[in-house]
């Protein structure tokens, strides 16, 4: 498990941790989004990312999606972005485009 410490756009303490099938983002201690994964022949599908409504407009699922995408690289898969989130940040983020399979 990994966990990864920021802030978001408001100042408050975010914490992205990594889980069997899923990265979870934390605000002050309580979850408030993830974005689901599996890991098959080298790739990690990303099916589905969501964050809490009361929580949107903070960039929470950009630092989430970020740091899932980092954690994908580091861990030598590539991506297969389903989800609109994760494909949206990719195109916004090139530097992920070396990894990056057609969903």
């Amino acid at each position: 498990m990994t966990t990864v410490k920021t802030t978001d756009k408001t100042g408050a303490e975010t914490t992205v941790t990594s889980e069997a099938d899923r990265f979870v983002i934390a605000v002050d201690g309580e979850n408030v989004g993830l974005a689901d994964f599996f890991d098959r022949d080298g790739r990690r599908t990303f099916p589905h990312t969501e964050v809490n409504p009361n929580f949107q407009g903070r960039g929470l699922a950009t630092i989430l999606v970020a740091e899932a995408l980092k954690a994908t690289r580091e861990a030598g898969l590539r991506v297969v972005p389903e989800c609109s989130m994760v494909a949206d940040y990719i195109e916004k983020h090139p530097e992920f485009a070396d990894i990056t399979d057609k969903a």
